[in-house]
């Protein structure tokens, strides 16, 4: 008999909107999630500490766990701190690295997770991946999805305005992830998942082509629900590959090469979303990428992120290591040093800088 329909891990509830952390006790009741409040809450040291003091009234049966990095250790530390508490859910109220830290842990205990994102900095606030830094630089962990997703425009609106632009670029570079998917398929026959592609794809199209800005509440919403459609086209694929192409890999050499100096994660992978691009031979594509970069205030240029041209050709040379098996653009052309150079120099060129 013909498999007819599939099951797709995503979340129970995905509240998007001004005051949505208002109703946070009546959701995780109303959704059997915690109908007595025994919850673990893992928090950041900045935005998590300011609402803790804001929702521990709401949570009188909540314990709260700061967290204070984004590694390995300190989400086995967390896991370790809450077993055999006999909590019916885990909830990560903060940014990227409190949730990855989080999904983890609760993982490594079997607990639902509710995410609760105080910025857009990344598509990971709904994937099922959990990238964590460790001893040979960082790794991605595979995790359940979680199983709710608050995100408060109010608190959004709160965060420092380069988090929304760090998810902007992060959104946008599914394009480029989705087209190196496809030439992976016509060269080397590797299969594409066409939901997962048709969900990244168009959570990057919505962005790209949104005529709001960061202070507009539709643009805030679009720009969520690409981040959350993200993740899930990822759920789908079992794997990173409907977000994450040349883009990406340029972005992890250059926290690789330059730890202390890399930009956000977003920052990066949209220049090198834009940059991929036009090496494939995408000049429009490019051009309106870059054009929807600027316009938000993102770098098009590696001098723009603080480094070099030279630097910019060492993070791309370097980059096909940092995935390796997965093929892209530039995997595909093998590029030297000097050719890499030479594709910059039109690059910047075509994009008039």
């Amino acid at each position: 008999m013909p498999v007819l329909t599939r099951l797709i891990p995503s979340p129970v509830v995905v509240d998007i909107r001004r005051g949505a952390l208002d109703d946070l006790s009546a959701l995780l009741a109303d959704q059997r999630i915690s109908s007595n409040g025994k919850i673990a809450v893992a928090i950041s040291g900045g935005s998590g500490l300011k609402l803790r003091d804001h929702f521990a009234p709401e949570l009188p049966g909540a314990d709260w766990y700061p967290v204070s990095g984004g590694t390995i250790d300190e989400a086995v530390k967390l896991a370790d701190a809450m077993r055999g508490k006999r909590y019916d859910a885990v909830v990560a109220l903060g940014g990227g690295k409190i949730i990855d830290v989080t999904k983890y842990a609760a993982a490594r205990v079997g607990l639902p997770l509710v995410a609760i994102a105080t910025n857009l900095s990344h598509d990971g606030i709904c994937s099922p991946i959990s990238t964590l830094d460790n001893d040979n630089g960082r790794g991605s962990y595979g995790v359940p999805t979680p199983i709710a997703l608050v995100i408060d425009l109010d608190v959004i609106r709160d965060a420092p305005v380069r988090y929304v632009r760090s998810g902007i670029g992060d959104a946008i570079s599914n394009l480029s992830a989705i087209a190196d998917w496809e030439l992976s398929h016509r060269e080397t026959g590797e299969k594409v998942d066409g939901l997962a592609a048709a969900m990244a794809r168009s959570a990057g199209e919505a962005v790209l082509r949104h005529p709001g800005g960061v202070g507009d509440d539709d643009f805030l919403v679009t720009l969520s629900e690409g981040l959350v459609m993200s993740g899930i086209a990822m759920s789908i694929s079992g794997d990173s590959r409907p977000s994450s192409g040349a883009c990406h890999e340029i972005s992890h050499a250059f926290d690789l090469l330059f730890p202390t100096r890399a930009a956000s994660h977003g920052e990066q992978c949209g220049l090198g979303a834009a940059f991929a691009m036009h090496l494939r031979g995408d000049r429009a594509g490019s051009a309106l990428m870059v054009e929807t970069l600027r316009r938000h205030g993102l770098p098009v240029l590696p001098e723009e992120m603080g480094f070099t041209v030279d630097e910019f050709v060492q993070a791309v040379s370097f980059a096909p290591q940092t995935r390796p098996g997965r093929f892209t653009i530039l995997e595909h052309l093998d590029l030297s040093d000097d050719e890499i150079r030479d594709a910059y120099a039109d690059y910047a060129k075509a994009i008039g800088s």
